[in-house]
């Protein structure tokens, strides 16, 4: 009889310590503080408006491109009678219930250079935020995961704030499910859990990262240096960037990195600082036509037409130092002659090299033991085949696919690899139960990784909804002096992809207010050289979203860096933060410096 009030004691004592951390209070405030700005503040709205380039189809019809398909328009107003009007703004302001229609087209006029005058089709878009409280959703999110080191209920944390921000209180249904019922999330479950689980747990009961890495010591690595190297060369060959490299380059560089005792740390940072920077720079990929379509400024004759945004694009490579310095200063520690390392980033590799430790005793790995332990099946000789013809095979459809759509197919390129290594290993000998067996365990040891992925495109959605991105751009306004406006548009987009973990959501929110904002002060300050001030703002855009997304714990290619190369998540973030900021910083000062000396 005695054990039952015992119990209870026992179960109180959990629930007052849970009270007395301060997370715990952190989240219970964050809530409460999102509950009443949802409530109690009214939004703000605005209007955003993206000039189209529209054609007519051989049957007279009105169109316009986006992401390759055309979208046909039809009575299309004057903007003055449009019901997203920049006049209805204010009524929206005092009901607080904002516009029916959140989207719409119109027609307006603009004047070019010279006085001449232009009717074009613009898009609307009314967006609202909340101020400060925007920022709350991403705010919690973040820093939850420094705090707990756990990014699953950090993640959700963060939802939940925007949930309650955005009145959603229905978590299920009218937050998750409209997010995970997407063609972008089920995209993710498929490529990620399905393909690359599968294909990874195929690799483990083939023994073949082991053969590549056997193979690879043998004829070309010597040691942690060349080791870092062949990581640094994938990366840069791998040049689509973004979740295509990060995956690519970890699967393929882990077991050579894993056997010469480089630390997990080390490697998710080299695999991190190659995938979206070498996209922008060697940028023969998606990002040129992508991001043009938000830089167009009435009146500007260099971003007159699509072809001519994408010029200005290729020629603003050169003055994107971020990633510039970032690719370089992973070379630079491939070959281990890096100037500068984070003290924790110092102490991780000392510890690999010393103890073979490859995580930190504290580490929570993304990489499941399925994968990390040798799971050969008995009787199979492991082969570099193995290993070789299903990379070749995924690099062929990716590339090929590119070379022919102008888009890789990556589902595409991971279900090919998957049936060739399916295809391979039954050939060589290896019973289909052993296979079967071999493809649950790679699911099982991605689980974590895809949940973490959904969660962070969700939090993504959600603060992009909630519209922080928008309020800090506003924060700007248009009185700053020209020589500092790179460095602002820096630190803007740094702190709206950190929040929102994706630099492409960045450029969609800051490129259609930075650009105009830009030349309007290149104008109004009379500087010599407009074009090659924008050029300057355009980079400092590029490589501010470029950083943030890089090193936000909720970005998709911050958590497959991670995944893919069987480092913890937070571990990743905290040492390659450092490195990453003194390349930011060293950006900042070549933007200053170029304005002033050549603007």
């Amino acid at each position: 009889m005695t054990d039952t009030p015992r119990k209870s004691r026992l179960e109180w004592s959990g629930f007052a310590a849970l009270l007395r951390k301060p997370v715990t209070w952190l989240f219970l405030c964050a809530m409460m503080l999102s509950w009443y700005a949802g409530n109690v503040v009214k939004p703000t709205w605005s209007v955003q408006q993206q000039i189209l380039n529209t054609r007519t189809d051989k049957q007279g019809r009105l169109f316009y491109t986006y992401r390759k398909k055309k979208v046909f328009l039809t009575a299309v107003p004057p903007l003055a009678q449009s019901p997203l009007r920049p006049a209805a703004i204010s009524g929206w302001q005092t009901s607080g219930k904002g516009p029916r229609l959140r989207d719409g087209y119109a027609r307006k006029t603009v004047t070019l250079q010279g006085g001449k005058t232009k009717e074009v089709i613009v898009k609307l878009r009314a967006q609202r935020h909340w101020g400060w409280w925007s920022l709350l959703p991403a705010l919690v999110a973040v820093l939850l995961c420094w705090l707990t080191l756990e990014p699953t209920s950090s993640l959700f944390g963060g939802i939940l704030s925007g949930a309650l921000l955005l009145g959603r209180y229905d978590i299920t249904d009218a937050v998750l499910l409209p997010n995970l019922g997407t063609k972008g999330s089920a995209g993710i479950i498929l490529l990620y859990l399905w393909l690359l689980g599968g294909l990874l747990g195929i690799w483990s009961r083939t023994g073949a990262p082991r053969a590549f890495a056997e193979a690879m010591t043998k004829h070309f690595v010597r040691g942690p240096r060349s080791a870092k190297l062949v990581a640094w060369l994938l990366g840069v060959i791998f040049f689509q960037g973004g979740t295509i490299s990060a995956v690519l380059v970890g699967t393929t560089v882990k077991p050579l990195a894993d056997r010469e005792n480089i630390s997990h740390e080390e490697l998710a940072y080299i695999v991190d600082s190659t995938s979206s920077p070498i996209a922008s720079q060697i940028a023969f990929n998606a990002w040129p036509g992508y991001v043009q379509a938000f830089i167009f400024v009435p009146g500007v004759v260099f971003l007159a037409t699509e072809a001519d945004r994408v010029a200005f694009f290729f020629k603003s490579v050169p003055f994107c130092f971020y990633a510039i310095f970032a690719v370089l200063g992973t070379f630079l520690l491939s070959i281990d002659k890096a100037p500068f390392l984070g003290k924790q980033m110092k102490e991780a590799i000392k510890r690999a090299r010393e103890t073979g430790e490859l995580d930190a005793p504290d580490a929570n790995p993304l990489s499941a033991k399925e994968l990390t332990e040798d799971r050969t099946a008995p009787g199979y000789i492991p082969h570099v085949v193995d290993f070789v013809v299903p990379l070749l095979v995924l690099l062929g459809v990716a590339i090929g696919t590119f070379v022919v759509s102008g888009s890789p197919k990556v589902r595409w390129a991971f279900f090919a690899a998957l049936a060739s290594a399916f295809v391979l290993a039954m050939g060589r000998g290896m019973s289909l139960a052993h296979l079967m067996v071999g493809f649950g365990n790679g699911l099982k040891s991605v689980v974590q990784g895809s949940v973490i992925l959904i969660l962070a495109v969700t939090i993504g959605a959600i603060s992009k909804e909630a519209g922080g991105g928008l309020f800090l751009v506003e924060l700007l306004g248009g009185s700053i002096p020209y020589w500092l406006l790179p460095v602002a548009l820096q630190l803007l987009t740094i702190v709206i992809a950190f929040s929102t973990g994706t630099s492409w959501g960045t450029y969609a929110v800051a490129f259609p207010l930075a650009m105009p904002l830009a030349w309007a002060v290149a104008q109004t300050q009379g500087l010599a050289h407009p074009m090659f001030f924008m050029t300057i703002c355009f980079a400092a855009v590029m490589d501010g979203s470029v950083y943030g997304d890089q090193c936000s714990p909720i970005s998709d290619t911050t958590v497959l860096s991670a995944m893919s190369t069987g480092c913890d998540l937070m571990h990743h973030v905290k040492t390659q933060i450092p490195q990453a900021s003194l390349a930011a910083g060293l950006a900042a000062i070549c933007w200053t410096g170029c304005v002033l000396l050549f603007a």
